[in-house]
């Protein structure tokens, strides 16, 4: 798990993803504070470091460290914040913040800048501002912003620093190469073969069997607390409604459905509707030169692929739903053009608008008779949603004057249930397989944020149904008393002497290697003849064949050792001792011309590309100067462990 993790994390810093990672920071960092004011030490508790003469707020080590925490916990719920910090996951939080602030300094220090277009451009590349269609609309582009409590200027600030970042950076990563020398040799390793033998000394064969004398097993629980943390786990109680609690008569009344097609007369007029595709570049006269290429013969789609950017088709619609979609000017340009001809260029929200004419379709008028029941259709759906509406407002009411969960359901004839203890993850805590009800999937994360007896309401899927609930009980993430799992942890304790004891006689049998003993000899002199014993012969490439796959750590170890070398290596989870007995390896030669060097210095290309980013970061840190407050980060590491 923490390997996978630190390869997330490295991953964000990838030139491939580093603006989609950077907008994902704006989005989700909204409380960060990168103001950029400079003060003169780190004695204030309230910075975490300073880097060349800006400040690090601790407030933003932290937000960041609960924003990449959530993003964990997509590959795993039930990883809480303690554990983020026992793996040693917010030092590289702060590493990478230290990182990003070193490299931003350098940057402007260089002089580079990142533009309004081009930051424009970049908005228009991520598809979370994009509508149905696939088109960038503003609209969707606001309501993401809301949703996540970022502003139009704090986003475009983070996508600048992500420009300056891809613009210092990828000139030093564009085309790392492998020596032909180097290559050479790292291909010739693929035609090794190693031969020697594996042993696990099993914990087993020296755990106590008896109990721990008295104070024993409560200082090694004591001492091991983290094992046997459980996760966090909550009850929630619940009750839904829609559509089948509204008791008012609401069908439509002939009234109603002629009122509303004379107040609708014109949706019911002839009318005209039009389909276009388009893309969006950042200057008019790109937009000009671009149009002027179409006219000449280049396809509208070759022409955006030239210029580096995605055409979007949209379905039919009619002007004034293309300009609230697009913009006035485009939508006015777009209906003075005949079909299949290209638009005149026109301004939008980012830029200039490239555009074709794909359909026109007449609508004809409808009478009264015809429109009567996609009218009365209408205004059944209207009442419906407004009655649901309607009571939906009222028992949030109800929830702000502090009304409990019990007393809305008695006062509103809803049912309540009662969950199981739920896991972050959605699955019942100690019964695998065991059946959530389905209702609780959209509001579990919300459910994992609350307070006990703080009931809240929620629209479930389109707003045809809401859920109110609450969380009944709370079970924090912690080690249970030792007398509910003292069998586990005596068992737990048996396994740790056992394999305290297991070294022991591994580290004989290496002392004994090391003298000159023969592997062999050296096991059979521990006298137990129940060690696992495996000979291994095995080329690299038969080792290579199995990645994807979990390739066991002594066979790793095996092709890492020197000739004639015997190492010891501990076996996952106190299950016993490995030693790898290296006899022999047999190395291949490969021609000067071979192409599996070629191929060698490509597969090399990232390795080289992360490193040399490493050490152009290390000297960037360097040059702009890194102060850490490590009494502030400590505060912080405490805080977020739960230890103060």
């Amino acid at each position: 798990m923490i390997s996978s993790i630190r390869r997330f994390f490295q991953s964000k810093i990838g030139m491939a993803i580093f603006i989609a990672f950077l907008v994902i920071v704006a989005l989700a960092f909204a409380a960060a504070d990168i103001t950029g004011s400079t003060f003169g030490g780190v004695a204030s508790g309230d910075r975490i470091a300073v880097v060349g003469d800006e400040r690090v707020p601790a407030s933003e080590l932290e937000s960041t460290a609960n924003s990449a925490l959530a993003q964990v916990r997509e590959q795993d719920p039930t990883i809480g914040m303690p554990e983020f910090v026992e793996q040693g996951l917010l030092e590289e939080v702060l590493r990478q913040l230290i990182d990003q602030y070193a490299i931003g300094n350098y940057a402007e220090e260089l002089g580079l800048r990142a533009g309004r277009n081009l930051v424009n451009s970049e908005i228009l590349q991520i598809p979370a501002f994009r509508n149905v269609a696939g088109e960038f609309d503003e609209e969707v582009y606001q309501q993401a912003l809301r949703a996540q409590g970022v502003t139009d200027e704090m986003l475009r600030g983070d996508l600048k620093d992500g420009l300056l970042q891809q613009m210092l950076l990828r000139p030093a990563l564009a085309a790392p190469q492998l020596s032909g020398r180097a290559a050479r040799q790292y291909a010739s390793l693929v035609l090794e073969s190693r031969r020697g033998a594996i042993a696990l000394i099993p914990s087993a064969l020296y755990a106590p069997e008896g109990d721990p004398e008295a104070g024993v097993l409560e200082a090694y629980y004591e001492e091991n607390l983290s094992q046997f943390r459980r996760p966090e786990q909550r009850v929630i109680r619940f009750a839904t409604f829609g559509p089948e609690t509204i008791l008012a008569d609401i069908e439509p009344t002939e009234e109603e459905i002629a009122q509303r097609y004379e107040a609708n007369s014109d949706a019911y007029e002839a009318r005209e509707r039009r389909a276009v595709s388009s893309f969006v570049v950042p200057t008019e006269d790109a937009a000009k030169s671009l149009v002027e290429r179409i006219r000449g013969g280049l396809s509208l789609e070759a022409a955006a692929r030239q210029a580096g950017f995605q055409v979007s088709s949209s379905d039919l619609r009619d002007r004034e739903t293309m300009a609230n979609a697009t913009s006035f000017a485009f939508a006015e340009a777009v209906f003075d053009t005949a079909e299949g001809e290209v638009v005149e260029p026109a301004r939008g929200t980012l830029g200039w608008y490239v555009a074709r004419v794909d359909d026109v379709e007449q609508v004809p008028a409808r009478s009264l008779a015809e429109a009567s029941e996609e009218i009365a259709q209408q205004i059944l759906e209207e009442k419906r949603a407004a009655a649901l509406v309607d009571l939906s407002a009222r028992i949030e009411d109800e929830l702000y004057d502090g009304t409990s969960l019990a007393e809305v359901a008695d006062a509103f004839d809803l049912e309540v249930r009662t969950s199981p203890a739920l896991l972050a993850n959605g699955t019942v805590y100690g019964e695998p397989g065991a059946e959530v009800p389905r209702e609780l999937g959209p509001v579990l994360e919300t459910a994992f944020e609350m307070d006990e007896s703080q009931p809240q309401l929620a629209a479930l899927g389109a707003g045809q149904r809401f859920i109110v609930y609450d969380v009944s009980e709370i079970r924090p993430s912690a080690a249970p008393p030792l007398a509910e799992i003292r069998d586990e942890v005596t068992a737990a304790w048996r396994r740790a002497e056992g394999s305290a004891k297991a070294r022991e006689a591994a580290r004989r049998v290496l002392e004994k290697t090391r003298e000159g003993t023969d592997f062999a000899d050296a096991l059979r002199a521990e006298n137990e003849p129940r060690f696992q014993v495996q000979p291994v012969a095995l080329s690299r490439r038969e080792l290579l064949a199995q990645r994807g796959r979990d390739i066991a750590p002594p066979l790793v170890l095996l092709f890492s050792m020197a000739e004639g070398s015997t190492k010891l290596l501990e076996a996952p989870e106190n299950i016993g001792w490995y030693l790898v007995d290296l006899e022999e390896v047999e190395t291949g030669d490969i021609e000067a011309d071979d192409p599996v060097i070629a191929q060698t210095r490509q597969q090399f290309a990232p390795t080289l590309a992360e490193e040399y980013r490493r050490q152009l970061t290390r000297a960037i840190r360097e040059e702009v100067g890194v102060e850490r407050n490590e009494d502030a980060i400590e505060a912080i590491r405490r805080r977020l462990a739960g230890e103060s």
